[in-house]
């Protein structure tokens, strides 16, 4: 069973970055596409960004565009969130999720427990 483990949120002002890992378990990291979405309070979960298989293919909310970065290492089985200049409305809980597939096309199919990302201005 796959199973998804993030980490790396915290409290940090706002223009301060934090990065997010999250650790893949129970499967083939290398057969899926993986993505990061958040759920600010009191609002709909929503893409950050995506990742293909082999990080040939990546895509970015327009929102985070120029500061984070999604990045994966297939033999650490790890993905990546790199994020810098953050803003108070990045506060969110933030999830890492599992590809149907190798291409981002396909969607996402299971989504791992959140990290809390609370940002201050």
């Amino acid at each position: 069973e796959v199973q998804l483990q993030a980490s790396g949120g915290g409290s940090v002002q706002a223009g301060g970055s934090l990065r997010l890992s999250c650790i893949f378990s129970g499967g083939n990291f290398d057969e899926h596409a993986m993505g990061w979405f958040r759920q600010p309070p009191g609002k709909e979960r929503e893409i950050v960004a995506s990742i293909s298989w082999n990080g040939g293919r990546i895509y970015y909310a327009e929102s985070m565009k120029g500061r984070f970065t999604i990045s994966r290492d297939n033999a650490k089985n790890t993905l990546y969130l790199q994020m810098n200049s953050l803003k108070s409305e990045d506060t969110a809980v933030y999830y890492c999720a599992k590809g149907l597939a190798g291409s981002v096309r396909y969607g996402m199919d299971y989504w791992g427990k959140e990290t809390l990302v609370t940002v201050s201005s």
